[in-house]
């Protein structure tokens, strides 16, 4: 979730109760992990270290964060507070050091070994001198500052592939490009050092973002993909720079999976509108969502669909507005699978750096595993994983969401 304004928040829920209770009552937890309710309050009850795990299917929702709040260059109301707002973005993606955070995000995700992995905000950031074109003519920097995917793929496959021993633990499935722009900045917060004749005060470099949704298969352990997909909504909110409406492009990804012993599924992955006003009734997300399950489309098909993503949406932990999009998921026939003790979203900070924002940020839920066909496919167990700082760093304003499905034969 970009950093929007917040949306009504409740108090951050405890996990050690239940879990002592699982701990005493083992029974009763087996029953809570296979039930198709709502929300499972399970924790983590099998070895990822093994690769021959039946029926399972191990999945994980993962947004790593673009690097910087964008709230401010939107709202900018002329060209100086807009160039000055670009240049602080600039400025909290370097203090937000992606390449350290890479480590701690790889490390989450081995320690899970997830069959698939869903992500969101796979910031790719590019330079080139400072211009007004690309917000006319459309962006077109390609200095590679950040490559939010490149240094996820390297820490997750460090010694493997080329140099290594083996081949890569994870694999990129399909890439999905979302949001684009470039634009003016001034990253050195100087006043009167940049190119004021081109008509931009203080300027001295173009920043590019380009989100993008990635999903990632696990290289080993009978996980088998095809039909790989990914589209952008034809539901886009229209935000207005410097009088100008320009599009949030989202979207999503999907591949048709095998894993081991399990029958074929489909496999989403997306990332819902976080800007939506919450008044607008039908919201943006929601109309989103609506594309998802709609007849013919990605989460919509004759194998069962696992659904993972930020939904920026949920049914009782945010305001009412907010909850639209993931009841139109739960209209048209999608269970949750995953659990909501811990929360995991979101820190209440731009800056992840250890000392900013703390656990108890974490009071609602936007991240989610859905499935359609529960006749099919139940939960097993459910985590969330990135709730401590590493390496000086908070790894997202997120947690990461991990879910073991099982399959019937």
């Amino acid at each position: 979730m970009i950093h929007a304004p917040a949306p009504v928040r409740r108090s951050l829920a405890t996990a050690l109760a239940l879990l002592a209770l699982a701990l005493l009552l083992p029974g009763l937890s087996g029953a809570t992990q296979g039930g198709n309710g709502h929300r499972a309050h399970v924790a983590k009850a099998h070895d990822n270290g093994h690769p021959g795990r039946g029926d399972d299917v191990d999945v994980m929702t993962r947004n790593l964060y673009l690097g910087a709040n964008l709230t401010p260059a939107i709202a900018a109301p002329n060209l100086d507070a807009f160039v000055a707002a670009n240049g602080q973005i600039l400025r909290e993606v370097t203090i937000n050091d992606f390449p350290t955070r890479a480590e701690g995000l790889a490390a989450e995700i081995l320690a899970e070994n997830p069959d698939l992995v869903g992500l969101q905000e796979v910031a790719l950031w590019r330079t080139a001198p400072p211009s007004l074109a690309p917000l006319q003519t459309g962006p077109s920097a390609t200095t590679v500052r950040y490559d939010y995917l490149r240094e996820l793929l390297a820490e997750l496959n460090e010694g493997k592939g080329k140099g290594g021993k083996g081949k890569p633990r994870y694999e990129v499935v399909v890439v999905q490009e979302e949001f684009d722009l470039e634009a003016p900045a001034d990253e050195n917060g100087k006043p009167n050092d940049g190119p004021a004749a081109q008509g931009i005060p203080n300027a001295e470099i173009n920043g590019r973002l380009t989100m993008r949704d990635v999903i990632l298969a696990r290289s080993s352990g009978g996980v088998h993909t095809w039909n790989a997909q990914g589209g952008n909504f034809a539901n886009l909110l229209p935000v207005e720079i410097l009088k100008t409406p320009f599009p949030i492009k989202r979207g999503w990804t999907a591949t048709d999976a095998r894993v081991r012993g399990s029958g074929p599924f489909r496999f989403v992955n997306t990332h819902l509108e976080a800007f939506d006003p919450a008044a607008l009734v039908p919201s943006f997300r929601a109309k989103q969502a609506g594309e998802l399950v709609a007849p013919g489309g990605p989460a919509t098909s004759e194998l069962p669909v696992v659904l993972v993503g930020d939904l920026n949406s949920d049914d009782d932990t945010v305001a009412p507005g907010d909850r639209q999009a993931y009841e139109a998921l739960v209209a048209a026939g999608m269970v949750e699978r995953s659990t909501d003790d811990p929360l995991s979203c979101c820190l209440n900070s731009s800056i992840l750096t250890a000392d900013k924002g703390s656990l108890a940020d974490f009071d609602h839920q936007v991240d989610h595993v859905m499935t359609r066909d529960p006749d099919v496919v139940s939960l097993e167990s459910s985590s969330v994983t990135g709730l401590t700082p590493v390496n000086g760093f908070w790894n997202s304003d997120h947690a990461g969401v991990f879910s073991a499905l099982e399959f019937d034969d």
